[in-house]
């Protein structure tokens, strides 16, 4: 099989997989609802509030109030802004400390192997900790949140920086790769669930807990259930009852439920998929699917990233040609029984899923936010049939099953109405190729487009506040949008630099048919006209950011936003990806501060609080791998045997390892 260059590295195939967007073109996305919403006639006439008058022409207009400098407000983040930059070690402000709580490759068990990166195995992997840690949980084990359980999602896998001897994939293209090495890879993909328990102010794994669990792709075995459950697109050789299917991937972002279990996220599952029959560029031939092509499109299947189809049957869509629909579901995991099945919960649709998080609604009802991780798709919402009931966990584990999944479409009077996904509605009915309820959640794409939704710049993490009743979409970004898309309200031909979205759902009402919208934040550089950013002009050089990626919502309701900048960090603004604190309330709305700064190279994943605020646990995935060729000093592309940083051991013997930290305050104390 034949690829060229560009297709085979693995860390921009993840930034440029939707270059070409899947999404037709024909629908408006968010910048035209953004144009429509604010119109410079209505700027000129000064009809419009400060809000909009920033969106539209950055934070210079927030600078005065009538004619006057603005005074400084409170602070409610109490911490010394750390300096932006970009070096080999991560970093935190003044008065904080952080503790490697969990590597790849540390112990999961009291058996597991000591981690040897030259004499690495899959059986060896299955016991300890996997590789890129991204969305990161805790639940409580006790009242005073001194002992939790910690869930943890894994990615994805850098091979150049993981395996000695396997050079960067866009110069091999898979050749190097072995079936043993797959093995390895398929190991460190899932989820890890360990217990930890803080003593003396430091945080350990207790590793002869009985709660301790690694689940792969490998290995382990799910239920499926909701409307698609058994459908004749799940059935593969090895399972014909469409209902059983081995492993989880692709784990990125997640959520908590109110019963106490984890969901976690498959988000970009069609990168798995193998096929013989592929051009050169590493782009499939028309007709792969057969019947299932213009799903297959759609979904970006087989997206060629991996070599597990040369080795595994399963992955190569040649060979099961409906594995491809076994993926990209949500679900969910009971971490307080070890030994218990996960389901993937098909009643929240088929989706390239950033995240699942939940918020309990006033009826009772869950509600579950999900955003489509990819140029020009789409934001979600799931609203459970049944009521949860706080005295009966074994019911509240089926409130996923049964439900009204929804997609957005943003108003330009800002206004974003919820259209249900629901078979026999008009446009999803057999005519127009959805014949059943579960057709329309395998193909939850395909039914957002004929009903109209509002293809977006990459929605991530939905984070809803139950303090404040809001809800924040992380829109990381998207380059693609055209000129002819823009006009002179926003010149700006493509959003290099994302944006956040604030929604506000009626009278608190999570399950409403139309919320109200408008924008948070527009990222990037304040001091750069053209960038049109939008923020409180009390953020300081070292506060404002891009790309926001995965966010928090601390006990007193305020927001924490993480970015990932991918390979293009370099040409965005030559900083580190980090942890910021953003003000969403009161007059220092749209205020951002730095509180952490990762290693070059890296991702900031994960962040969770623990119960009593003390704790902040984040994830540094990656590091030492993205765009390592603008790193000062070095300027070359990162390997295992000459990585870009040996964080977080600074061991000549070890490469970069993906990480979970814990944060605390020096002296004891709520974080911030």
């Amino acid at each position: 099989m034949a690829k060229t260059d560009q297709f085979c590295n693995r860390a921009e195939a993840y930034e440029a997989h939707d270059d070409v967007p899947l999404s037709p073109a024909d629908r408006d996305s968010i910048g035209d609802i953004i144009l429509r919403r604010y119109s410079r006639r209505e700027m000129m006439r000064g009809t419009l509030g400060v809000t909009a008058a920033a969106a539209l022409f950055g934070p210079a207009v927030l600078t005065t109030r009538a004619g006057h400098a603005e005074s400084p407000s409170a602070d409610r983040f109490d911490f010394e802004e750390l300096a932006a930059g970009v070096d080999e070690t991560h970093h935190v402000a003044d008065g904080y400390r952080t503790q490697i709580l969990l590597r790849w490759g540390d112990p999961l068990f009291p058996d597991s192997p000591a981690f040897d990166p030259l004499k690495q195995s899959a059986a060896a992997q299955l016991k300890q900790f996997g590789y890129n840690n991204d969305y990161v949980a805790f639940i409580p084990l006790d009242t005073d949140g001194k002992r939790g359980l910690l869930c943890v999602n894994h990615e994805y896998t850098n091979e150049e920086v993981m395996f000695p001897g396997i050079p960067r994939q866009d110069t091999i293209c898979f050749k190097d790769m072995t079936a043993e090495l797959v093995d390895i890879e398929m190991a460190a993909h899932g989820v890890s669930i360990v217990e930890i328990a803080r003593e003396g102010g430091d945080w350990r794994p207790v590793l002869d807990s009985k709660y301790n669990r690694r689940i792969s792709p490998a290995v382990t075995i799910i239920s499926v259930d909701g409307p698609a459950a058994g459908h004749d697109r799940l059935k593969t050789s090895a399972d014909p009852s469409g209902a059983s299917i081995v492993g989880t991937l692709n784990n990125c972002a997640g959520g908590v439920t109110p019963w106490g279990t984890y969901l976690t996220a498959e988000e970009n599952f069609h990168g798995y998929f193998w096929s013989e029959l592929c051009a050169v560029g590493g782009k499939p031939l028309a007709g792969i699917g057969g019947a299932q092509a213009k799903s297959y499109e759609r979904y970006g299947v087989p997206g060629l990233w991996q070599a597990w189809g040369r080795f595994k049957d399963r992955f190569n869509v040649d060979k099961e040609p409906n594995e491809p629909n076994r993926f990209g579901w949500i679900v969910e995991i009971d971490p307080f029984d070890a030994s218990s099945v996960p389901v993937k919960h098909t009643a929240l649709g088929r989706l390239c899923h950033e995240g699942a998080e939940t918020v309990l609604n006033a009826d009772g009802r869950v509600v579950v936010y999900c955003g489509d991780d990819t140029r020009f798709e789409h934001l979600y919402r799931f609203v459970s049939a049944r009521a949860y009931n706080p005295n009966d966990r074994a019911a509240n584990r089926s409130l996923l099953s049964e439900g009204t999944l929804s997609v957005a479409k943003f108003g330009a009077d800002g206004r974003v109405t919820w259209l249900p996904l629901t078979h026999g509605s008009s446009p999803l009915t057999a005519e127009n190729g959805f014949a059943s309820q579960a057709e329309v959640l395998i193909d939850a794409r395909l039914a957002a487009t004929l009903l109209g939704a509002t293809r977006m710049d990459r929605p991530e993490d939905v984070q809803p506040n139950p303090v404040t009743g809001k809800v924040y979409v992380n829109l990381t970004y998207n380059e693609k949008r055209l000129p002819a898309d823009v006009d002179a309200a926003n010149p700006q031909a493509g959003n290099e630099f994302g944006h956040i979205i604030e929604l506000t759902p009626d009278a608190g009402n999570h399950a409403a048919d139309a919320f109200g919208w408008e924008i948070l934040v527009r990222c990037g550089d304040p001091a750069i006209a053209e960038v049109g950013a939008l923020w409180n002009p009390e953020t300081s050089a070292n506060g404002w950011f891009t790309c926001p990626d995965n966010s928090a919502v601390d006990g007193q309701g305020r927001l924490w936003v993480a970015t990932d900048q991918g390979e293009h960090w370099g040409e965005k603004t030559a900083r580190a990806d980090g942890l910021y604190a953003l003000e969403t309330e009161g007059e220092r709305r749209r205020t951002s501060k730095l509180f952490f700064r990762c290693p070059v190279g890296a991702e900031m994943c994960g962040l969770y609080f623990t119960p009593d605020q003390e704790t902040l646990f984040v994830a540094v995935q990656h590091p030492g791998c993205d765009g390592t060729d603008k790193f000062e000093g070095f300027e070359r592309a990162s390997t295992f045997a000459d990585p870009a940083t040996r964080w977080p051991d600074f061991d000549p013997n070890m490469p970069p390892r993906p990480s979970v930290l814990a944060i605390t305050r020096v002296g004891g104390g709520k974080i911030a």
